[in-house]
């Protein structure tokens, strides 16, 4: 496993070994030890989610706050998508600041998304499977979001050729100078 640190150093790409031949591939998709022992991550993992999208179909920016903050381990296993963390602790001298990466099935990558960070996805491939792993449980009264078109974050989305499609509660989601609950 290879681990990648973005320009947000608490943000990784996380690139599994990959063995592939005439028959197709295998690769070890989670290994707790190595993960932990490579990013030096103690989180549990509680909870796996699988999401199904469309072309354009636009995810977030989600996040929970504490005590039920998540950190998420994200992949694509069918498709692609544009993968983005948005640093929400005012604390840190990166607040307001986002990374994007391309997650696809044919490139393997993971990305590791520690708690205090908002998070989306866009879809690039006519539709994508995006699995990821959680280190707390959904908790509804915990949950965020942050506006995906904040000018003050500048997201610069990738064109899918069709318009973005959104959830209602993502279309309304607060901007960043706007968001009334934080992390620090």
């Amino acid at each position: 496993m290879q681990v990648t640190p973005t320009q947000l150093p608490e943000v990784m790409v996380i690139e599994p070994r990959v063995f592939g031949d005439a028959r197709g591939f295998f690769t070890e998709s989670w290994n707790e030890k190595a993960f932990n022992e490579a990013t030096g991550n103690t989180l549990p993992f509680v909870q796996d989610n699988h999401s199904r999208s469309a072309r354009g179909v636009l995810r977030g920016l989600h996040f929970q706050l504490p005590p039920h903050a998540q950190a998420k381990l994200v992949r694509v296993v069918s498709g692609a998508v544009f993968d983005v963390a948005v640093d929400l602790r005012r604390s840190s001298p990166n607040f307001g600041r986002w990374v994007g990466v391309e997650l696809s099935a044919d490139n393997h990558k993971q990305l590791w998304i520690p708690p205090g960070f908002a998070h989306g996805f866009l879809v690039l491939s006519d539709t994508a499977d995006f699995l990821y792993k959680t280190t707390d449980y959904y908790a509804p009264h915990a949950e965020g979001s942050l506006r995906w078109d904040d000018p003050d974050v500048a997201i610069d989305w990738p064109d899918t050729g069709v318009p973005p499609l959104l959830a209602e509660k993502d279309r309304q989601a607060p901007l960043l100078k706007n968001l009334l609950r934080s992390f620090d």
